[in-house]
């Protein structure tokens, strides 16, 4: 696998919408029913913009190109898997009543490390021009 990829190679780009759908969605499958993922008026009375999207549903989105590039069936992805994943969260996402909030995510070679059969994959994830997840990580290994 390493052999096919470079350090700074675009792996995947996707731009997703995250609807207020998606957030009741998200809550039930969770269990996490706070209010600040579904009601204005409670966002805003503790200092967010409006509802917000889940920290894990963004974190969840934001890996999805990256587990659908691994989980091809050729190219230099296929047979590889997710070893580690990390973010630190640093925007909240509002997400609009009628608008919804697109989610923009990158994935690019970060570091190659060939003896380990292994990868970093650094992500961009933008929400409205924005960069809402920091030293956003994946690392992939292969046998």
């Amino acid at each position: 696998m390493s052999a096919a990829l470079e350090v700074g190679q675009v792996v995947a780009e996707r731009t997703y919408t995250l609807t207020r759908d998606s957030l009741v969605r998200y809550a039930g499958a969770s269990g996490d029913f706070n209010p600040i993922h579904y009601r204005d008026d409670f966002a805003q009375s503790v200092g967010l913009p409006g509802a917000i999207a889940h920290g894990m549903l963004t974190m969840a989105t934001a890996i999805q190109p990256v587990v659908d590039w691994l989980e091809g069936d050729s190219g230099p992805g296929a047979g590889a898997w997710v070893s580690d994943y990390q973010v630190r969260f640093t925007r909240p996402i509002a997400v609009d009543a009628e608008t919804g909030a697109e989610l923009v995510v990158s994935a690019k070679i970060g570091q190659l490390d060939a003896e380990a059969k292994s990868a970093r994959v650094d992500l961009t994830v933008t929400f409205a021009g924005q960069t809402v997840l920091g030293k956003a990580q994946v690392r992939v290994a292969w046998a």
